[in-house]
């Protein structure tokens, strides 16, 4: 029997107002929404369950790196640097804050944009090699 981890399972980001934030990723990421109730919402996106869990108005997944850096705990994938830049364009013109796009000097660019809870979210145009689950 294999007791290794195989995958990450459901995502939690802590969201003020649950219906409001499951709307927001539905528009704008074109999320799936499985489930809702008053303190929580289940998504779909990028094949992974995420879980918007209502939370204090400051919480939120962002954190602080030891050069007082802003950072993010999620990286989504897209499939190269055309597909990138369409996407920042996307969430620009439906009203999503969204960074420019950086060369962080590993392959690939990457992006990073806030939900509607200010939670930090990063886009890289590389996809990761499929490790088969």
């Amino acid at each position: 029997m294999n007791h290794s981890l195989i995958r990450v399972g459901t995502i939690y980001l802590p969201v003020q107002e649950v219906d409001r934030s499951a709307v927001w990723y539905k528009e704008k990421l074109g999320a799936v929404i499985h489930y809702q109730d008053e303190q929580k919402a289940i998504i779909g996106l990028a094949d992974i369950s995420i879980f918007l869990v209502k939370s204090s108005p400051e919480q939120t997944s962002n954190f602080v790196d030891e050069d007082g850096s802003d950072r993010f705990a999620i990286t989504f994938e897209v499939d190269g640097k055309e597909a990138l830049r369409s996407l920042q364009k996307e969430l620009k013109d439906k009203g999503v804050e969204v960074g420019e796009i950086e060369d962080r000097g590993h392959p690939g660019l990457n992006f990073v944009f806030e939900d509607v809870n200010g939670n930090r979210l990063d886009v890289w145009s590389e996809l990761s090699p499929d490790y088969g689950g």
